[in-house]
């Protein structure tokens, strides 16, 4: 079925990837005074506590901008991703700037060239049992060691 938002595993919680953080692909900058407080907070945590939304077919990274800031910041090489299938009815974009409108299309765009937009344009939505909810919503907790997510990791 092609409408699928994204792969499960037993028990229908979203499949998780371990992916080069250099693989994914960012359609909006990211906030330097947000990076650095969450930069620091992941560094005295130790972990990463949530995985992040990608698009599947191109690496776009659809939410967690930050969170792929922060860990190439702190030496990581690794990230887990939920990826989703983009093309899914289930899956919507809101503009949180002016102009209003924005596509998934504008999203792509973003993502495959060097002009990206500006930090939190983007908001993803998904739809789980009929209800629209943040795509975070997905983005299940992981709580995985900061040295796992490091190149040099054993």
């Amino acid at each position: 079925m092609t409408d699928i938002l994204f792969t499960t595993e037993a028990g229908g919680t979203p499949n998780i990837e371990l992916v080069e953080l250099n693989r994914l692909k960012p359609h909006e900058e990211v906030d330097s005074a947000y990076l650095k407080e969450l930069t620091e907070e992941i560094e005295s945590d130790k972990i990463l506590k949530f995985a992040i939304a990608a698009e599947k077919d191109r690496n776009i990274i659809l939410d967690g901008h930050h969170r792929v800031a922060a860990l190439k910041e702190l030496g990581c090489t690794k990230i887990p991703v939920v990826f989703v299938n983009y093309r899914s009815s289930d899956i919507e974009v809101q503009s949180q700037r002016k102009p209003a409108e924005l596509t998934k299309e504008d999203v792509i765009k973003a993502g495959m060239e060097l002009k990206k937009l500006p930090p939190k344009t983007s908001k993803h939505m998904v739809r789980i049992n009929g209800v629209l909810r943040h795509i975070s919503a997905i983005e299940k907790r992981v709580d995985i060691p900061l040295e796992e997510l490091k190149g040099d990791s054993e």
